[in-house]
């Protein structure tokens, strides 16, 4: 891999190379093994030359923003992290914000409530960043980013950047175009609406509170571990089936909420994958309804 390295230097500065990163750094569960190339592109002309490169070489690579979603196997990683870190630029135009994909959704809230625009508080507490939220259609209490969203600008497989419409990302829960397609978001654009910014950071304000009472923010993890199967509430289902505060090794399913779980105590990935497992089998066995993951798995 030296010459990979060494083409690397050419498209990134040595400071936006680390070897043999670890993940538990770049991940809100606080768990995960070495990257063998962790890259933090500054540009997204750097970013796609380095994805290319990638590709070329038949590198292994996959792209992280917050870590907020994603578990980290405990060996690590044997290829490239892309991270978004670095593309973190924003232009305001009117009710619009056009951003990068690095970009954290809390700093876009409170961009937002400085211009007087409503539509994106939903957002503010969600620990992750716009790319991320794009490729999942994140959403909180009644709103989701297809509620905003005009459009978004990404890399296609066959490295071409294309812009997709709000109608070509097909959003839906917990799902895109740009998932299913293996595309990489680069920037996009939501539009808002006109607003009364102390009133927004009010509103802001009492979903924070909100979820500080119900989410147990005191620990490492990765938000809702499972998607809520139709007609049913992932964390009663996990409740039902005797399993608040189940424990295995330092991972455990939250007591103050069951959807969620938690890095306790040094939990390493295979603690999560066998407790998540565990989870599914009894659930399956009380309920008859299949959990689905919706953290990823890396």
């Amino acid at each position: 891999m030296n010459d990979f390295y060494e083409e690397l230097r050419t498209i990134l500065p040595e400071a936006s190379i680390k070897r043999d990163e670890p993940m538990e750094r770049h991940t809100t569960f606080r768990i995960g093994g070495p990257a063998r190339y962790f890259l933090i592109p500054e540009t997204q002309e750097a970013f796609i030359r380095a994805a290319m490169l990638c590709r070329q070489r038949a590198v292994p690579w996959y792209v992280v923003g917050h870590g907020s979603n994603l578990l980290v196997k405990d060996e690590g990683y044997e290829g490239v992290i892309l991270s978004t870190e670095g593309l973190q630029s924003y232009q305001t135009e009117g009710s619009r914000i056009r951003a990068e994909a690095g970009l954290l959704l809390s700093r876009i809230a409170r961009t937002a409530a400085k211009k007087n625009l409503t539509g994106f508080e939903f957002a503010a507490g969600i620990p992750g960043t716009l790319g991320g939220a794009v490729v999942m259609n994140a959403g909180a209490y009644g709103s989701e980013m297809k509620d905003c969203l005009v459009c978004a600008r990404v890399l296609d497989r066959e490295g071409c950047v294309r812009t997709l419409s709000l109608e070509e990302l097909e959003l839906g829960y917990r799902k895109s175009s740009v998932a299913a397609g293996g595309y990489v978001v680069l920037e996009a654009e939501i539009r808002l609406s006109p607003g009364d910014g102390e009133a927004v950071c009010k509103k802001m304000e009492e979903l924070a509170r909100r979820r500080k009472e119900k989410q147990p923010l005191e620990y490492p993890s990765a938000g809702s571990t499972f998607k809520r199967p139709e007609g049913y509430f992932a964390g009663k289902l996990i409740e039902d089936a005797g399993l608040r505060g189940y424990r295995r090794g330092g991972a455990q399913v939250s007591e103050k909420h069951c959807g969620f779980v938690i890095n306790r105590d040094r939990a390493t990935a295979k603690d999560v994958r066998e407790l998540c497992g565990e989870v599914k089998r009894r659930v399956l066995e009380q309920s008859g309804v299949e959990l689905e993951l919706e953290v990823k798995l890396l």
